[in-house]
């Protein structure tokens, strides 16, 4: 397995912590130096000894550094010593420790002033639903900031559709549009990825080696799909009749593969939480169950679900008129089920199964078909910052959306280290408080706004028909209309399946705050 590395520049990179035998990999990626930035003995046994990989390194041809930073940061003379050093190393170079914070913030340090940073009022981390949206929220509020969106992808996705495409209820085409085309005007395009934050300077790092200096600072990247944690998934995908509704290409696929089944097994999985829009895994299974039904084949169709978790749904409101639909779907719950590996050509997939007392089994399932859901993340150069909480995603105040540490960063989306449903309709709401607070800051005045939590799951429970599921912080109740939110609804339906879609893209992505009152306790 190949070290996790993050590149900061076309000449330097940093990673975790090194073991001996990923040196050969970093040899096989092209780079021809390592630096050590992790003292001996810091760590336990897991941790070699910087003689052991400076050894390794040079049978490998590789060149060798080691310069130790303690926990407490970098000196000025260990700047001094790392300019001196790249100087001489031949590049690329790695340079590892713990975590590889240090290593990036040595570099920053050691690199600071050698770089043009190109200045703007505000930064804006991901082109994404949250990223364009609060972008343009805030230029309506006020058109003469100096914008800067970070996003390395031409096309822009209308993710929540994904389930009707697989459902036969969508065009997929429908759901992307180029970046291009939804960036608001009067920001600024970055076509690259983020490298690294160096908020003591408010400065950001891209992926083409340049640096973009901010008065704020918004983070908004979305998640991570982590596909490699099933062994064998990604070779898998998309053919031998596995898929997954997460991603564009597949989600048709998806759809192809119900249509066709006329008989066999059906595996539908859920990963541990946090995961991007939580009722997704079982509106798969609905829609598919639907469909079965009404072609009559559904009682030759043995359907499971497998969740890593104990419970249907997060809010326990929910679970009953849930429950209906998969007893009349025949569907098997298998709860405490985590998908770890798949082989697509034998059709065969394997769970860890904890019991009742604590046990895990790893237990084995033939199936003609199986939508797996990955684990999800949030972003290395997330996990790996300083802005980092403790489960690696960002830290914010979850009233305010704004970092606890650094004041002029706020964060929105599915990045938030926050209990809400990771879902748009949290975005939209999200992305108003954002912009009202960050303006307020600028003016020096108190934050106004205060994010209740709000997160809604359309559960599309068969074609035509959807459980509207909205709620916030503390699995609160917040409907938007006076109707009793268990019922199945066609009108929801006619929401979820036309009217959203159409305020995606002609309203929020143009900052039009439609319904986006947060109704704090």
């Amino acid at each position: 397995m190949e070290p996790t590395i993050k590149r900061i520049d076309d000449s330097y990179s940093v990673s975790a912590q090194l073991a001996l035998s990923d040196l050969q990999a970093l040899a096989a990626l092209g780079f021809r130096s390592v630096v050590c930035n992790r003292p001996d003995h810091e760590g336990g046994p897991e941790q070699p000894e910087q003689g052991a990989m400076q050894q390794a390194a040079q049978a490998l041809g590789l060149k060798f550094a080691y310069l130790p930073v303690q926990t407490t940061g970098a000196t000025p003379e260990q700047a001094q010593q790392l300019r001196a050093l790249l100087s001489e190393l031949p590049r690329p170079v790695l340079a590892y420790c713990r975590t590889g914070n240090r290593s990036s913030t040595l570099y920053e340090v050691a690199t600071q002033g050698t770089r043009t940073v190109r200045p703007f009022d505000v930064v804006v981390v991901g082109g994404g639903s949250a990223g364009i949206s609060v972008t343009a929220s805030l230029l309506k509020r006020d058109p003469s900031l100096r914008i800067a969106v970070i996003e390395p992808s031409t096309e822009h996705y209308y993710q929540p559709a994904w389930t009707l495409v697989a459902g036969g209820a969508y065009d997929v085409n429908d759901t992307v549009r180029p970046t291009r085309e939804v960036m608001p005007k009067g920001a600024e395009w970055i076509k690259a990825s983020l490298s690294a934050f160096a908020p003591q300077r408010k400065v950001v790092l891209l992926s083409d080696g340049s640096e973009l200096g901010y008065q704020q600072l918004i983070v908004c990247p979305g998640l991570q799909l982590a596909w490699e944690k099933i062994e064998g998934l990604e070779d898998a995908l998309g053919k031998h009749g596995v898929t997954s509704n997460y991603r564009h290409d597949l989600a048709p696929y998806t759809w192809e593969l119900v249509r066709s089944l006329r008989g066999g097994k059906a595996l539908f999985t859920q990963p541990g939480m946090p995961i991007k829009c939580a009722g997704a895994p079982q509106k798969a299974l609905y829609l598919s169950c639907d469909h079965w039904r009404k072609q009559g084949v559904l009682e030759a169709i043995s359907v499971e679900f497998n969740l890593a978790g104990a419970a249907l749904f997060g809010v326990p409101t929910f679970v009953p008129p849930l429950m209906k639909y998969v007893e009349a779907y025949k569907a098997q719950l298998a709860f405490q089920s985590n998908l770890v590996k798949v082989d697509g050509p034998n059709k065969t997939a394997w769970f860890d199964v904890t019991g009742a007392d604590g046990q895990v089994t790893r237990v084995e399932k033939r199936f003609d078909m199986l939508h797996v859901v990955p684990p999800q993340q949030a972003p290395d150069v997330i996990r790996r910052s300083e802005l980092a909480d403790s489960a690696g995603w960002f830290e914010v105040d979850p009233a305010t959306l704004q970092h606890p540490r650094y004041p002029e960063i706020f964060a929105a989306g599915d990045v938030c280290g926050t209990s809400n449903a990771k879902t748009a309709a949290a975005v939209r709401k999200q992305v108003v408080v954002v912009a009202d607070n960050l303006v307020a800051l600028r003016k020096g005045a108190v934050l106004p706004k205060r994010y209740d939590g709000y997160g809604s799951c359309p559960l599309t429970v068969e074609k035509g028909k959807v459980i509207l599921a909205e709620f916030g912080y503390g699995g609160k109740l917040l409907p938007t209309f006076p109707m009793n939110p268990t019922v199945p609804r066609k009108s929801a339906w006619f929401l979820k399946a036309t009217l959203l879609p159409w305020f995606y893209w002609q309203g929020m992505l143009k900052g039009r705050e439609w319904l986006t009152d947060c109704k704090p306790d």
